[in-house]
């Protein structure tokens, strides 16, 4: 075992999100759906979720309060991802748009009360 591996899990960044709801399943459910998560639901333990190369953990509440997220999630197309957002029962805070930052993104609330921008960095001076 290296130095990097003796600290964290292998294959882990150093800083993990973790969301806290009610029916966090179905919360995971919702994430594996529009974002193609990967990863199993977990009793034991929080479930830990793969977005790309990102892990993101869930957890039921009860032992812990309700803790919601605003998240960043760099997709491949940020329109399919926003409609298909919508058709899980997001509510859209912001259409997709291109930003100055060279960014296309939009922006939903999930029914859990988790914000996600999401993105597609198509570089600066990008045009639609």
């Amino acid at each position: 075992m290296n130095s990097e591996q003796a600290f964290k899990p292998e294959g882990w960044p150093a800083v993990v999100p973790r969301l806290v709801a009610r029916d966090a399943q179905g919360l995971a459910g919702f994430v594996r759906q529009v974002f193609e998560a990967t990863g199993a639901d977990r009793s034991d333990a929080p479930t830990e979720l793969r977005i790309g190369d990102a892990v993101l953990m869930l957890s039921e509440a009860g032992a812990r309060d309700v803790a919601t997220g605003f998240l960043y999630v760099y997709v491949r197309d940020t329109d399919a991802v926003w409609r298909r957002a919508l058709a899980h029962g997001a509510l859209s805070l912001a259409a997709p748009e291109e930003m100055p930052y060279g960014d296309r993104r939009a922006m939903v609330r999930d029914r859990w009360g988790n914000t996600w921008q999401i993105a597609t960095h198509r570089g600066f001076g990008a045009g639609g």
